[in-house]
């Protein structure tokens, strides 16, 4: 049950009321936006390094998937900013259980006998299979990014009173992103043949840059889908005296 403050569409602020009453026109649209792009870009980007070619720099390698993983973020600052971080919460749970249930599907379907004949395994081993220590890294990566990122987020709207949203955008996304990295990195490869500490080190904070960069150059889309959301849905909600836990998927 979500505690805090609703601003109706026309400003008017009710102390404590309750959201859980309301119903949100696009709410279940914007959680099917965020477990699609998290699954595409674990099952389409994440095993696959690609080369930019810079100015100076010449080819420099990346990967794939950070092209559109960081929309995942995108979207959960959306949630938050416009449903508030119970709401929010309730679907970083959801994609949790989603990436769980890809992870267990790719693993027994890898892992079925191939039928006689059948002469893809190879191919779609190389495609599907998954590396169970990578796989816990990106599940605990991603579940702690991303309610660093609901809780900085809707603190830092208490805080400003609203105002300002790309200083929150940003500056969840920035620890959000943090946590991230500094889980994922040394969780998936410290240690692994190939990663020394220091490539481990340059890789956590050149995809954290990165990330946070994706997070600035998408500001004005981030402005318009949260103006777009708040006047449909004629609320935006203050998280004040918001029980913060993680540990819950209630509303």
């Amino acid at each position: 049950m979500q505690s805090g403050t609703i601003e109706t569409g026309g400003g008017r602020h009710v102390a404590a009321a309750r959201a859980e009453g309301l119903h949100f026109r696009h709410y279940d649209l914007v959680m099917a936006a965020f477990v699609a792009i998290l699954l595409l870009s674990n099952v389409l980007g994440a095993g696959k390094v690609a080369t930019v070619r810079l100015p100076l720099l010449g080819d420099w390698p990346f990967g794939a998937g950070i092209l559109f993983f960081p929309l995942s973020y995108v979207i959960g600052d959306v949630l938050t900013e416009v449903y508030g971080y119970a709401r929010a919460r309730r679907v970083i749970w959801v994609g949790t259980a989603a990436v769980l249930f890809m992870a267990l599907m790719s693993w027994i379907v890898v892992a079925l006998p191939p039928a006689p004949g059948w002469t893809n395994q190879a191919a779609y081993e190389a495609v599907f299979g998954q590396v169970p220590r990578i796989v816990f890294a990106s599940i605990c990566a991603f579940w702690a990014g991303e309610f660093v990122n609901a809780y900085v987020m809707a603190r830092m709207k208490v805080w400003t009173g609203g105002r300002h949203l790309w200083s929150r955008t940003i500056g969840s996304t920035v620890v959000g992103q943090g946590v991230d990295s500094l889980i994922f990195y040394p969780l998936a490869f410290y240690g692994a043949p190939g990663w020394t500490g220091h490539l481990v080190v340059v890789v956590l904070f050149t995809q954290w840059a990165l990330k946070t960069g994706w997070e600035v150059l998408l500001t004005p889309f981030t402005y318009w889908i949260v103006g777009t959301l708040k006047r449909v849905e004629g609320v935006d909600i203050f998280d004040e005296g918001t029980n913060f836990t993680p540990f819950r998927a209630r509303v």
